[in-house]
């Protein structure tokens, strides 16, 4: 037991480590864009040594790819098999999109975007990188659900693919555009959670006064707690 407890704590630490690193990368990448940013001055946030960090990312490239990788992991968790299975759509698209708006717009997430949008001419692999391991990835995971109830016939659409793409591009809209130009401060939580209803209420019924099944009060408690 001793033994596992030790490997428990070298792991939590490690993790920690990571974190940290990430978090400081992210802050740097935000203040002085990609090109400007040096493992040093990352360096400078945390302490540590820089073979601490080439062992754990490989390159400032790997930290960049990092950070994106683990917000999009963040999103796409939200439709696992075990997290929709026996749950209608809209609930899925609900904490989809509850989860993909507060990763936008997180202050890690849009100094990320601010960088690659600066960037992207002068580094097109990473700005590859950046949509194939973030918004490409989690539309592509939300096509495959929208594929599967599509062949339960919950859904009656064409390309799935599309439309997990209009799904994503609604849910950015230019509330997310404006927060990236600095024209306005990230939504509240009721803003949030009033933007992600419209979408999905929209996604799935349309402009013609349909609306979401109203949840019940078990289910807005539980929704509270969670």
């Amino acid at each position: 037991m001793a033994v596992a407890a030790r490997t428990r704590s070298k792991r939590s630490t490690r993790e920690n480590r990571r974190t940290a690193i990430l978090e400081a990368a992210a802050q740097v990448f935000f203040e002085q864009g990609y090109a400007a940013t040096s493992i040093d001055a990352i360096i400078e946030r945390i302490g540590g040594s820089k073979r601490t960090i080439y062992n754990e990312f490989g390159s400032k490239e790997g930290i960049f790819t990092a950070l994106v990788t683990e917000n999009a992991d963040a999103a796409v968790a939200a439709l696992s098999v075990e997290r929709f299975a026996a749950r209608n759509l809209s609930e899925v698209l609900l904490e989809f999109g509850r989860r993909l708006l507060a990763i936008y717009m997180s202050p890690a997430v849009i100094g990320i975007y601010r960088s690659i949008m600066t960037e992207a001419p002068r580094f097109p692999k990473l700005a590859k990188a950046f949509y194939d391991k973030g918004p490409g990835r989690a539309s592509d995971r939300l096509a495959d659900v929208l594929e599967d109830a599509k062949a339960r016939g919950e859904i009656q659409i064409g390309d799935c693919h599309l439309a997990a793409d209009h799904f994503v591009g609604m849910l950015r809209d230019n509330l997310h555009l404006r927060v990236i130009l600095g024209l306005r401060p990230p939504p509240s939580a009721a803003e949030a959670e009033a933007a992600v209803a419209s979408t999905v209420n929209i996604f799935l019924y349309g402009i013609h006064g349909a609306k979401l099944p109203q949840r019940s009060k078990r289910g807005a408690q539980s929704g509270a707690m969670s």
